[in-house]
């Protein structure tokens, strides 16, 4: 027999080669747990990797050990910034265990987090950081040139790859809590919460399908469209008849989602998906010749801050056939052309508290701490006309829904007109002087902001406004005034302005009120100095021009730029005096205890607050108080600390102009030189912030950051209150001490819109909504509820207790029973919370001063109820993950 003898040598060779592979495996087994107990996981690692890819029958017996293994392994790589490795390791093991949903989530948080590390890397991507949602609208990820691009594109990568293995762990295991968690958060960054809204926009949907129609009847056949996200456009275009539709998408999960979609709808053989940005399509490679139509909604609040003009100049250069010239006639198909065509760019000043509390400073005195005129807060929207860095001009709100209302101050007025047509007009754009404007105030008021919006006109017959007083899925963009002497104005005066589309951005600034009265004490001065020009009179020149000057820059002025959340923060008088009633309570409880303890020679010769008042201080001792503040950003609470006593506050803020500002507020309010502590100065890892101040010393005082400003809980909380409590000297706290969670029913049509697209009439009947519906999520954040369109259908009731200093008190679920007292239909759940920082002082998260915003549970299926009925909340607490659903009782 011709192949005995072959198998019958495969045979005995494989026999050997069996028994010899046992022996390697047994001993790289016994080589990986020697090396687990001497902690040197990278070689106990290894050994598995060799067990398993020789032996795979021992997964279920070695799994447990190497995922433990490989999550040790893993922290190391990630502190040594080995993020590449640390990435390979992951891929390694999931090639073994693909279906393992700890190993998957795992490898999502590190993918989503390892860029933090690198960020100043060019050869590696940046990150987020997971948990950080923004609450601004359709003005979130903006490009400026290629430099800005392609960071994004890598943002964007690891994003999406970190949701996919989110995604995964989620439907290996539907309980997954820590997965559904994290899938819920990168959700938010994938797609955005605006494209429920704008799939949800019918006006929006059918004006674009309109003029798309008559275009592509007038001849235009062959379309590209960029920015294509569910490619609804695209199908709008080959429903419309089209020949040939291409559609280019930076995002790989709204890429693939444009794909099942397309599928979905039976379109695609007719459209041609590619992943890839607009400027890096090149013809014949991507598509085989130019087209005549180009497509596009890549327009933000401020219109060019999605990179608009930067791709349309490359689609008129190299992707779009040359555009029809006037008074030439001829089948359409032969020449290039852009839906939308134009955009009329409006704006407007306005008076409006909302918008004051989030970007100017107004208190000097804040719970007794003197603000010094040499501090100057700014938020990030500030423009300065000198700088380098490309900073988001403006941020975007729904002025129709902000909370207090606005104050219009001048009548509408044209800031800027673009054909997005004319090649020339979009070149000129970026390098076209900054315009002048003046505008009269026609109301007496106090100026803000200017308000802009657009009108994007498609053609020559559709049209889409997006202006304050309309419904649309766009927000308006927000221009805040800062850093005028008096901002006060009056009919008479006019606003003055200079606008221009710099680094992709439309951006107004030197923003500035023109009296009437000034500009004739102006004319006069400028008068009196020609006269002097004449007489040549050298030292009155001199003097005149200096009475001119209106301003003279200190040389020891700080600028400090902080987000809007945390000026609304100093300007949250409550809160800081909440603080500081709670915190002299605990100091003046410790005083006498104090008392009886060593004397720290080290601080001996702390002075005290000598403007902070008898009132106000603790009983002195000789050893000063310790206070932490841990609190998330710019925070004010240890200078606070600072006046009640001797008390040596540390502060956890790590940016260097806040801590400038800080010792320059210090200064101003009399406290000796290094009376207040940065303690990230002081210790190597961020992680060990929560440790003793001294070796011998515990802290009397720990404030932790428990809120999010987006209205939700902090990540690893209760993990840190543990921490804290291990750290509090006897009698001393965490503030706050416990939280209460409220919640209603609420009726809002308007939460369901922004959380879900609704069916097929939305969308001309085109099925998107099963697709992009797999990104929502169950809980909205940045809500305000005192503006929220929506219909109270219970009281507030107590949902939960969070209590951080005497844990056995938490409960992980809890069912709370709620009474309707309106009939209507349960959409949403919202809640907020008080933080007690004692028995007595509370801050309401929801308060009219709170610079925290609400956050909701939207349901997936609404309740019909009656007055009388009863309905009941689960609460369940899993970290600080709160869920909570609604049933009938």
């Amino acid at each position: 027999m011709p192949n005995s003898r072959p198998r019958s040598r495969r045979g005995a060779g494989g026999g050997a080669g069996a028994a010899g592979r046992d022996r390697l495996v047994a001993r790289s087994l016994q080589s990986a747990e020697h090396c687990l107990a001497a902690q040197d996981f990278g070689t106990a690692y290894a050994h598995y990797l060799l067990v398993l890819s020789l032996a795979p029958e021992l997964k279920d017996d070695v799994k447990e050990t190497f995922q433990y293994t490989l999550f040790k392994w893993a922290e190391e790589l990630d502190a040594l910034s080995r993020v590449q490795d640390l990435l390979g390791c992951y891929e390694q093991a999931l090639e073994l265990f693909p279906d393992d949903e700890v190993i998957c989530n795992s490898m999502g948080e590190h993918l989503f987090s390892s860029v933090r590390v690198n960020a100043l890397d060019a050869s590696t991507p940046p990150r987020g950081a997971l948990g950080h949602l923004r609450c601004t609208g359709r003005n979130s990820e903006k490009k400026s040139g290629e430099c800005r691009a392609h960071d994004l594109q890598r943002r964007m990568g690891f994003r999406d790859e970190a949701a996919g293995y989110f995604h995964k762990a989620v439907k290996l295991n539907p309980d997954f809590s820590d997965a559904k968690e994290n899938f819920y958060r990168v959700a938010n960054w994938l797609v955005e919460r605006w494209h429920f809204v704008m799939l949800n926009d019918t006006r929006r949907n059918r004006i674009y399908n309109a003029a798309i129609q008559k275009a592509v009847g007038s001849g235009s056949t062959s379309v590209l469209d960029i920015g294509a996200g569910t490619g609804i456009l695209s199908m709008f275009a080959k429903k419309a008849g089209a020949h040939s539709v291409y559609a280019c998408e930076l995002s790989k999960t709204m890429y693939e989602l444009a794909c099942d979609v397309v599928a979905a709808n039976k379109m695609e053989a007719g459209i041609k998906l590619l992943h890839m940005k607009s400027l890096d399509i090149e013809i014949p490679n991507h598509i085989p010749e130019r087209v005549s139509l180009v497509v596009t909604e890549t327009v933000d609040a401020g219109v060019f801050g999605e990179g608009i003009v930067e791709s349309l100049i490359h689609a008129w250069e190299n992707l779009l056939l040359q555009p029809k010239t006037k008074g030439e006639n001829g089948n359409c198909g032969k020449y290039g052309k852009v839906i939308p065509a134009s955009a009329v760019i409006f704006g407007m000043a306005v008076e409006c508290a909302e918008i004051r509390r989030h970007h100017r400073v107004g208190a000097k005195d804040i719970a007794g701490i003197h603000l010094p005129t040499n501090v100057k807060f700014q938020s990030p929207a500030h423009s300065s006309v000198d700088t380098e860095e490309a900073v988001e001009p403006y941020t975007t709100e729904k002025m129709s829904r902000i909370p207090g209302g606005y104050l219009p101050l001048t009548d509408c007025f044209q800031i800027i007109k673009v054909d997005f047509n004319s090649l020339q007009e979009l070149k000129s754009l970026a390098t076209r002087k900054p315009q002048p404007l003046a505008v009269p105030a026609v109301k007496e008021g106090v100026l803000d902001a200017i308000v802009v919006w657009f009108v994007l006109q498609l053609d020559d017959e559709h049209s889409l406004c997006t202006g304050p007083a309309e419904e649309t899925c766009w927000e308006q963009a927000v221009y805040p005034v800062q850093a005028l002497a008096d901002y006060w104005i009056k009919p008479g005066d006019s606003v003055t302005m200079e606008a221009s589309c710099q680094d992709c951005y439309l951006r107004i600034q030197s923003i500035s009120i023109l009296r009437l009265e000034h500009e004739m004490e102006v004319k006069k001065s400028f008068t009196k100095s020609k006269d002097l020009f004449s007489l040549g009179n050298e030292a009155e020149l001199c003097s005149a021009l200096a009475n001119l000057q209106t301003s003279r820059a200190d040389a020891l002025e700080q600028a400090c730029v902080l987000e809007p959340t945390e000026i609304a923060l100093l300007n949250n008088i409550p809160y800081h005096e909440g603080f500081k009633t709670a915190m002299r309570k605990v100091l003046s409880s410790l005083a006498p205890e104090q008392l009886c303890q060593p004397v720290d020679a080290h601080c001996q010769d702390v002075e005290m607050n000598s403007e902070s008042g008898q009132s106000d201080s603790v009983p002195s001792t000789t050893d000063p108080f310790y206070v932490l503040d841990v609190s998330e950003g710019f925070s004010l609470l240890p200078i606070l600390a600072g006046t009640l006593g001797q008390v040596k506050p540390y502060s956890s803020v790590e940016k260097d102009q806040h801590c400038l500002a800080l010792d320059l507020i210090s200064e101003a309010n009399h406290f000796p030189k290094d009376t207040l502590e940065f303690w990230l100065r002081h210790i190597e890892d961020e992680a060990a912030v929560l440790q003793r101040p001294k070796s011998d010393k515990l802290w009397s005082i720990i404030i932790l950051d428990v809120i999010e400003p987006s209205g939700l809980i902090q990540q690893e909380i209760m993990e840190k209150a543990a921490i804290s409590r291990c750290l509090l000297q006897s009698g001393g706290k965490i503030f706050p001490q416990y939280v209460l969670m409220f919640g209603m029913l609420l009726d809002s049509q308007t939460l369901v819109e922004e959380s879900a697209v609704q069916g097929t009439e939305h969308t001309l009947g085109l099925n998107i909504a099963p697709f992009i519906n797999q990104f929502q999520v169950p809980i909205r954040v940045c809500l305000d509820l005192s503006s929220l369109p929506c219909t109270p259908l219970s009281q507030p009731v107590e949902l939960l207790r969070l209590d951080l200093m005497t844990p056995y008190l938490n409960t992980s679920r809890r069912e709370v029973k709620v009474r309707v007292c309106r009939s209507g239909r349960v959409t949403a759940v919202p809640f907020w919370f008080h933080l007690c920082l004692d028995d007595e002082v509370r801050l309401d998260t929801s308060g009219e001063a709170s610079h925290w915003k609400q956050a909701a549970v939207v349901l997936d299926n609404p309740i019909q109820v009656q007055a009388g009925e009863e309905l009941v909340l689960s609460v369940e607490h899993h970290k600080s993950n709160v869920s909570i659903t609604v049933k009938q009782s």
